[in-house]
């Protein structure tokens, strides 16, 4: 119950400041943030949890999917088959850079072995454009720069995955395992691909019978139902959720656009509850005992993630796109590491890998600074958009939805 009241008194303190928070470079991410290391064991001790905690790598995973399972459904495939190029250098030239460029920087600045520098690599890869709202959640903002940041977020969760659990079969006793493992990660995806598909489409089909069919106050509970049967399948089969979640959302955009508009205002607020609770507890994972195992050359693999490989690696990838300056600049800097690094970040601790400890403390600490240099910078970069009602909060009275704004031009 302690944990419960935290949370809901962090909740409170989130809510009456997200007016502020909006239009500041004050983050409710951020105050989850420091809430969790507050009442942790490194401070208050409130609560008692460790890394290797169910209720942590549970709440992360739920955060992950609820998310993306939302992200999915901002996706416009028309649009996106439209303006592909600009994601597809991203995710095929500027992470795979990124991916290289931070397991060099780990191996040689924190000494840990290749395999577990190219674990980190991949652990760190994907990013998250939760922590970027007042860029990716504004029509003034471009549309092909807020496509290009959605869909490589949305999708370079999925394309980590499989390099992360080779990685960690590979560091592990066996070399063998790796081999073993390859095919168990193929079929996972694959899974996950086709769930992700098949039961959105099986609950189309179903709604279309004359004698079935929502009424108007309950229709939006019909993607919670599809999300919370695809979590629960994929975990049974062992099938990729994350995929799984995305693609779903995905889905029920394309082939029920009304189901979509009914489930938008509950799925937001629900992933943002999630994502808020998995903060909470990673903030109180953020003890500083933790800060104070990493090495000085660390922290400076940590700075240099934030401010050089990232935005490097974009920059390399973009070269040659019809992007601005402007755009690609802030394309480059807005890679924050979000939830799959944390849910990536506890597998390699809970696998028990010889170097897994000390990978776990950078990634953390890697993750901390990047949500707080990201959710913190959103808001004066949005203004470069002329962006000046963020968030929709003006004197405290949220200003009127036009329509086009109420149109999402998709991930």
């Amino acid at each position: 119950m302690v944990l419960v009241a935290v949370f809901g008194t962090a909740l409170l303190v989130a809510v009456l400041l997200s007016g502020l928070a909006a239009r500041t470079v004050l983050s409710t991410s951020f105050l989850f943030l420091v809430g969790g290391a507050l009442v942790s064991d490194g401070f208050l001790g409130l609560i008692h949890i460790t890394p290797d905690s169910e209720m942590v790598s549970v709440t992360a995973d739920l955060a992950l999917f609820a998310v993306l399972f939302t992200d999915g459904m901002h996706v416009s495939l028309p649009k996106l088959r439209a303006n592909w190029r600009n994601p597809a250098r991203a995710l095929g030239l500027g992470m795979p850079l990124a991916f290289v460029f931070m397991a060099l920087v780990t191996h040689f600045l924190v000494g840990l072995d290749w395999t577990t520098s190219f674990l980190v690599g991949a652990v760190l890869a994907p990013t998250d454009p939760v922590f970027a709202s007042a860029i990716v959640g504004r029509r003034e903002v471009p549309a092909k720069l807020r496509q290009l940041l959605n869909v490589e977020s949305g999708i370079n969760d999925g394309l980590a995955l499989p390099i992360v659990l080779i990685l960690i079969a590979a560091a592990g006793p066996t070399a063998d395992s790796a081999e073993a493992s390859g095919s168990k990660i193929a079929l996972e995806l694959v899974l996950g691909l086709v769930f992700g598909f098949a039961l959105p489409l099986l609950v189309n089909w179903l709604v279309r019978f004359r004698l079935l069919g929502a009424e108007p106050k309950l229709q939006p509970l019909l993607p919670l139902a599809t999300g919370i049967i695809l979590y629960a399948a994929c975990h049974l089969t062992h099938a990729n959720p994350y995929l799984a979640a995305f693609s779903a959302g995905a889905v029920i955009a394309h082939v029920s656009p009304e189901a979509k508009e009914s489930f938008e205002p509950l799925g937001e607020a629900l992933a943002e509850l999630a994502k808020f609770a998995a903060l909470l507890l990673f903030g109180a994972l953020l003890t500083p005992q933790l800060f104070g195992d990493l090495s000085f050359g660390g922290y400076v693999a940590v700075v240099l993630a934030i401010v050089l490989i990232r935005p490097a690696s974009l920059l390399i990838s973009l070269i040659g796109t019809s992007l601005s300056r402007k755009e690609k600049v802030v394309a480059a800097w807005f890679g924050p590491k979000g939830f799959a690094s944390v849910v990536y970040g506890l597998l390699v601790l809970q696998a028990g890998i010889p170097q897994g400890e000390e990978a776990f403390t950078l990634i953390a600490v890697c993750i901390a600074f990047s949500i707080i240099a990201h959710s913190s910078t959103d808001v004066p970069i949005a203004r470069l958009f002329h962006v000046e009602d963020i968030a929709g909060v003006t004197g405290g009275t949220p200003a009127p939805r036009t329509a086009k704004e109420s149109d999402h031009v998709g991930t």
